[in-house]
């Protein structure tokens, strides 16, 4: 993908559904009774990947693209894959599906792509063992493949080395199944996607600070779930709007829960021009439609409990801290090491390559903004995230940038360049 300088933003875009909120859809709706029926599920390759796995465990999932519907069969409803589960490039899936997987009566096998069998399960493997789950890395490296084999489960407090729900979330579902209580303390909460879902769906769970509690579950109960945009599909939109000159982006209907919308603060600490109009929908999931104008932006520190609430956020801010007056230092985000690439070495690399001021360090990064970027060739490392917002960093910059491996968009975002040329000013 070729992308050039753009004269400025103008215009409205809906963006697609989140991500986390459709992987655990396809979840909860198949581990529940009834029918689930979901609107505005996330048509990118890793919630199709859900969908695949579920389907394969005997699960009838209907996808017309206007809704899902999941045709669940209760709890205990899973039966024995004819084949092994791959998940495509989807660490949500696998991570999460595994806490699942370890209760059930069958045994099976779970593989990805060349990312996903390079990152690390250790950290959902150890406290599911801890739980009596028999769970093991095929290759003995910590990674998928992964075997497990269903057993019974007991609960347990966990107390979490790392602010992830992919963790919380595999342990919180290994819970359903247990014998007990079982609970998950992070040292910063992060997203709550699961917690939420699952008091929906009629489990009882408790969350108390930085603790969340799920207690032995008789059964789920189908419910219709409304997905609200994605805040980090958002945020390349609010990242361009803000760096490029003559620029008024409007994004509709985002979902702000508070667990998520670190980049808004960020946004304001920075002295953005930002307006977040929030809609009364009902829902435990909040929404808004946020506007976003060009601004002078100053550098900040981002570090701290603020990480978990915009990780995947972090390449689009780092794009803005080039455009922004003073240093902006990013730490305690090490957990980017471990996304589908590298981020802290994919972002810096490629921003050097655009004559950005920025070094690597343990847990982040130091930008120096100000400096004129151009145009480079963007090794994306088949990364979404990376793809996405060196495309707006190339919309302000000189010259040509030219995305490699630019297709692997259609992972969170099918469409993006399509709705980013949609208000481009001719």
């Amino acid at each position: 993908m070729i992308i050039k300088r753009a004269k400025g933003l103008s215009g409205e875009v809906s963006i697609p559904g989140d991500k986390s909120i459709s992987h655990r859809s396809i979840m909860l709706g198949s581990l529940a009774k009834g029918d689930t029926e979901v609107y505005g599920f996330l048509q990118g390759a890793d919630c199709l990947s859900s969908i695949r796995c579920f389907s394969q465990m005997g699960i009838d999932i209907e996808n017309d693209k206007e809704k899902v519907i999941i045709h669940g069969k209760g709890l205990h409803g899973l039966s024995k894959p004819t084949d092994e589960l791959d998940v495509g490039n989807s660490g949500t899936t696998i991570r999460l599906m595994s806490g699942i997987l370890a209760a059930q009566d069958f045994s099976v096998n779970v593989t990805g792509d060349a990312s996903i069998r390079k990152r690390p399960m250790e950290r959902v493997m150890k406290p599911l063992r801890m739980m009596g789950a028999d769970i093991k890395s095929v290759n003995d490296n910590g990674c998928a493949p992964l075997f497990i084999n269903g057993s019974k489960l007991k609960g347990i407090h966990y107390d979490s080395p790392v602010a992830s729900a992919q963790v919380k979330s595999s342990i919180l579902l290994a819970g359903l199944y247990a014998d007990g209580e079982t609970s998950v303390t992070e040292p910063y909460v992060s997203r709550n996607h699961t917690e939420l879902m699952l008091k929906d769906f009629g489990s009882k769970i408790v969350t108390n600070d930085k603790t969340a509690t799920v207690f032995p579950t008789e059964e789920l109960y189908a419910r219709r779930i409304d997905v609200p945009g994605d805040i980090s599909s958002a945020a390349y939109f609010i990242a361009a709007g803000l760096i490029i000159a003559g620029s008024c982006v409007t994004i509709k209907n985002v979902g702000i829960n508070p667990t998520r919308d670190g980049i808004i603060e960020v946004c304001r600490m920075m002295g953005a021009d930002i307006v977040v109009d929030e809609i009364d929908n009902g829902s435990a999931e909040p929404i808004a439609d946020i506007t976003v104008k060009t601004s002078s932006l100053k550098g900040c520190t981002i570090g701290g409990e603020l990480i978990p609430r915009l990780i995947d956020e972090i390449p689009a801010i780092a794009v803005m801290a080039c455009f922004a007056e003073g240093q902006t230092v990013i730490k305690d985000a090490a957990e980017l090491k471990v996304k589908e690439t590298n981020r802290i070495d994919t972002i810096v690399n490629n921003l050097k390559a655009m004559g950005a001021d920025v070094i690597a360090t343990d847990d982040g990064m130091i930008i120096n903004g100000g400096k004129e970027l151009h145009g480079a060739e963007i090794d994306s490392k088949l990364d979404h995230r990376i793809a996405m917002s060196f495309a707006v960093a190339g919309l302000n910059a000189d010259g040509e940038t030219n995305i490699i491996g630019s297709e692997c968009v259609d992972i969170s975002f099918p469409g993006f360049y399509d709705i980013l040329n949609s208000i481009i000013v001719k």
